[in-house]
This record gives structure tokens, C-alpha cells and sequence, in this order.
């Protein structure tokens, strides 16, 4: 059964696929500013060596701490994959606070599912069981955004109870309430 975990090398040669998957597709040129954009251009030629993949699983849990390395303009951020066993199906980022660009642009919690992992309700289940953690950090409500022709984000959002604030460009802009035991 598919599972929220930190950054782990069990999942290597199926996170390495995906991320082709995600390539295929169009991402990690100059104009993507998104976290795998970001990480396609900065890793996808070495994501195959075993320790640089270590390295990298350990960067992102490291970068979950206050003083942990982050890049210019990067706040705190709990990444977390959605894994069954050795099966990599997609991520989701906690961002611990807001700068005036993720209020913007990226929000506390963005998410990609690999092509091959979608429409089985695995971004839904990320999102379930992200709440929570946002909550333990302190985030209620959460701010999500997504483009206003992503049908499939804007459902998830809204089946979790996010409430559209409003839309600048193509953005939507939610906010979805945390604390789910209200």
C-alpha cells in the first residue's frame, strides 16, 4: 500500500524513471521554475550514480531544518514520497512559510505524480496525509495554487476542502484548512 516517506534510496531506479517520465513531458527546461524543473537541470545527468542519488535524498530531508542548505530564497520545506516499496509514484513539498513569491506562485504545499502513476488518486492521497504534517508545523490554512486549465489539481484541492480566494494570471489560488480533525 503506497506510503508518505522522507527521501529514501529504496525507490532509486523507479525515482530515475520518473523523473524521465516528468522530462518527457516537457519539464526541466530554462522555463520551469517548478521543484523538479529546478532539479532536472541541476541532477537529472547524475541522478543514476548511487551516491550522488544518496546525496540528494539526503539534501532534501535536510533541508526540512531552519538551518538546513538551502538555496537563495528557499524557505524550510518537508519533501515527502509516495512510495510502495520500491515503487516511487510522486512527491509532495510542505513549505513551512510563505514568501511573497509562494504566496504568489507555489503556496505551503505543491505535488507532481509521474504520468504513469496518475489518475489512481495518489495525488489525493498525498494531500490527505500532508495535512496533518502541515498542521504540526503550525500552517492552518495552507495555501495551494495550481494553473487554472490543471483540472486534476483543482479537483484534489477542492475534494480536501480548498476554498478558491481568487485567480491572478493562471494561477488559482486556494486555501485549504488543515486541521482535519475539526
Amino acid at each position: 500500500m503506497p506510503e508518505l516517506v522522507a527521501p529514501t534510496t529504496a525507490v532509486h531506479r523507479s525515482f530515475v524513471a520518473a523523473m524521465e517520465e516528468f522530462r518527457a513531458e516537457g519539464r526541466g527546461g530554462p522555463d520551469d521554475h517548478s521543484m523538479i524543473g529546478r532539479e532536472l537541470r541541476e541532477y537529472g545527468g547524475r541522478w543514476d550514480d548511487p551516491d550522488v542519488f544518496a546525496g540528494y535524498a539526503a539534501l532534501l530531508r535536510a533541508q526540512a531544518h531552519e538551518d538546513g542548505p538551502l538555496p537563495d530564497g528557499f524557505v524550510p520545506h518537508t519533501t515527502l514520497w509516495l512510495v510502495d516499496g520500491a515503487e516511487y509514484f510522486g512527491r509532495i513539498a510542505i513549505r513551512h512559510r510563505l514568501t511573497p513569491a509562494l504566496r504568489e506562485f507555489g503556496g505551503h504545499i505543491g505535488y507532481d505524480v509521474r504520468r504513469s502513476a496518475r489518475r489512481r488518486g495518489h495525488a489525493s492521497a498525498m494531500l490527505r496525509a500532508a495535512l496533518p504534517v502541515a498542521n504540526g508545523l503550525g500552517i492552518d490554512p495552507a495555501l495551494l495554487t495550481c494553473e487554472e486549465d490543471n483540472t486534476a489539481s483543482r479537483k484534489v484541492i477542492e475534494k480536501h476542502g480548498g476554498v478558491l480566494e481568487d485567480q491572478r494570471g493562471p494561477r488559482l489560488r486556494y486555501w485549504l484548512p488543515t486541521n482535519t480533525s475539526a
